[in-house]
């Protein structure tokens, strides 16, 4: 395996190193995968388109060959994925590596015996059970690119998602248990394929034994399918550069956009960064709670483990059913070693106390993480104290759907923490925060915006479809620069503290969502004018959502009219965007160039109606104080 940094002066020297010699730092991580060919160079950069990059040019390799088979003559018979189901009586799955490795060429073979070719997009639909990692390995082994959609958006974003990316086949289940939910996914792929015409196979994995409709000639059973095909396959060779999946996430514009990672930089990166941050030893049952939905699941649920030859468990139910114990009895059951959640899901589990954690042995954990979003410093302390005994390191991870592996966080047992710091840069991470006028901002004991100066190996390449998009999201704000859009201090330590979004995306329960997705769902109301979303502090989610609605005509019933507009938006993107508030406004705090003045409405959110500065360049400054008496929380003026 690639070097793993054992001490805090061990990562000063490999931070250095990574900085100062970016290619030969990563040359070496990636000596230790199988590749096909050898790569001609390690990075080809032209900052000025967009940037291209290119890492490990005209390498050829397969990432689920290096997930699977390099690791079946020494870790055949390790667990691969222990699957843990929704209901705690019904039995947990074990899949070995040799058995992971059977079941992805079975599928391998199945998708090819559909037409599925290398560089084909194939959209995955489906709840957290085996069969969606093995479907994600399938696809990188042929060369084709996923699409995972989580299984809680609407039909409508689904089959957005699906039309963007043009793929021919959906892969789904006929069910979803989730909690005390009985969930009909396949319902939801026939309405979003009803609208893609691009779509022309569905696989149905069956689950939950409901009664689904199926299309013939269009729809096929997975068991059905693998039960005609052979265990063995030959993993094709790709291009370091190809794509190797499409992650959709939301902007600042109403359309969601495709983030594209290729093969060869992201292999290496997420190994490394898993491997480092979480301090993985050879038999430690790693746990992350997330879905793959998202990016989490991608990274550190299927491929920066398997990479790595860890066993990752996979849970489908809900932390609070069938109790707020739910986690920590898996922990007790599976001995789970280092343990990745959420803060919202911390937060969510202390309002019930600590009688549901008392009754477990979580004696076995050693780590601790968090991600989505910053963790608050009681969450922390509270994560600190009771799940890890006051002994676990908690390893806070700073990054995002486009930098597909951690950029900030300490490292397990290594780096000293700071409760709420992501603390310091992984190696080969070369932070500069910035001020609003373009200038770095150098030295400790300041704040800014958070860019990052030189290429990593999982950078994002493009936006699907829209390379230009791309340009003007993340590298035109500083030029030569990738901006998260995130703010951030830099403390007396030089510890690096998220401080959150500083463009027009919210982060409810760590997910991202544009303020104009969630805006525009809003605006299908055939009583609605115009609306502005915000972000407000959520004692649970981190932020709540807040909308501004200016009517056609007053609503004789508030109370409907605003189930009408949640209605709305779960059909358009999900029940994960419903805004927690909906104040109906006479209008909007606007300049004279009609643009909104989110900050106002952002203060009168958080109940802050102090220190609005200089109202008087509104088109109408008598609107705020409108706005203000009519707030869904209690405002200090």
């Amino acid at each position: 395996m690639a070097t793993r940094i054992r001490t805090f002066e061990e990562y000063r020297a490999e931070y250095e190193r990574s900085v100062k010699d970016p290619e030969g730092f990563w040359a070496e991580q990636a000596e230790t995968f199988v590749w096909r060919k050898k790569w001609d160079k390690v990075l080809e950069w032209d900052q000025f388109e967009g940037p291209k990059v290119d890492w490990f040019k005209n390498g050829k390799l397969n990432i689920s060959e290096n997930c699977l088979d390099r690791h079946l003559e020494t870790r055949g018979d390790k667990p691969a994925i222990i699957w843990e189901p929704n209901e705690p009586n019904e039995e947990a799955v074990t899949l070995t590596y040799k058995q992971l490795h059977a079941k992805v060429c079975e599928f391998a073979n199945v998708l090819e015996a559909k037409g599925v070719k290398k560089g084909d997009r194939v959209c995955l639909y489906m709840p957290m059970i085996p069969e969606l990692a093995i479907a994600c390995l399938a696809c990188a082994r042929i060369g084709a690119v996923h699409s995972v959609v989580f299984a809680g958006f609407s039909s409508t974003a689904l089959a957005d998602r699906i039309n963007d990316a043009q793929a021919k086949v959906v892969v789904t289940s006929d069910g979803n248990f989730r909690g005390a939910k009985n969930i009909a996914v396949k319902a939801v792929v026939d309405q979003a394929v009803a609208n893609c015409d691009c779509v022309d196979t569905v696989i149905v994995s069956q689950r939950t034994g409901i009664d689904i409709e199926m299309v013939d000639g269009r729809d096929f059973w997975w068991h059905e399918e693998v039960s005609k095909v052979s265990d063995k396959h030959e993993a094709v060779e790709v291009d370091s550069e190809d794509m190797l999946f499409i992650l959709y996430t939301s902007g600042s514009t109403g359309t969601p956009k495709g983030v594209v990672h290729t093969t060869g930089g992201y292999m290496v990166y997420t190994d490394y960064t898993f491997r480092n941050a979480f301090q993985y030893e050879e038999n430690d049952v790693y746990w992350c709670t997330a879905d793959i939905g998202w990016i989490t699941g991608h990274s550190y649920i299927i491929y920066g483990p398997l990479l790595a030859g860890a066993t990752s468990l996979m849970f489908e139910g809900v932390p609070t059913y069938p109790d707020a114990g739910r986690f920590w009895e898996v922990c007790e059951k599976h001995k789970v070693n280092i343990f990745y959640t959420a803060p919202t899901a911390i937060r969510a589990l202390m309002a019930y106390g600590t009688e549901f954690v008392e009754k477990y042995d979580l004696s076995s954990i050693k780590a601790l993480g968090s991600v989505g979003e910053p963790i608050n410093e009681e969450a922390w302390e509270w994560y600190h104290k009771n799940i890890g005994a006051g002994k676990c390191p908690i390893v806070d991870t700073y990054w995002q759907t486009e930098t597909a592996g951690f950029l900030i966080a300490p490292l397990a047992g290594i780096t000293k923490e700071k409760p709420a710091h992501a603390t310091l840069p992984m190696p080969g991470i070369q932070l500069a925060i910035m001020d609003n006028e373009g200038n770095e901002i150098e030295g400790n004991d300041v704040e800014g915006n958070l860019c990052i100066k030189f290429p990593w190996p999982s950078i994002l390449r493009t936006t699907y479809g829209d390379h230009e998009r791309c340009k003007n999201t993340y590298f035109s704000t500083y030029p030569n620069k990738y901006f998260t859009g995130d703010g951030c201090r830099r403390d007396e330590d030089g510890y690096y503290r998220i401080t959150g979004r500083v463009d027009d995306v919210i982060n409810v329960s760590g997910h991202r969502m544009g303020t104009a997705e969630v805006e525009n769902a809003i605006n299908e109301h055939p009583n609605v004018v115009e609306s502005a979303v915000v972000g407000f502090p959520h004692e649970i989610k981190g932020q709540g959502i807040y909308a501004y609605v200016i009517c056609d005509a007053k609503p004789e019933n508030e109370e409907a009219f605003r189930a009408e507009v949640l209605k709305i938006i779960t059909k358009e993107i999900g029940p994960i965007a419903k805004p927690d508030k909906i104040q109906v406004v006479s209008g909007l705090p606007k300049t004279r160039s009609g643009k909104i003045m989110r900050r106002i409405l952002r203060k009168v959110a958080e109940g802050d109606a102090t220190n609005m500065g200089d109202t008087s360049t509104l088109l109408d400054p008598s609107i705020v104080d409108e706005i203000i008496e009519g707030a869904l929380v209690p405002v200090k003026q």
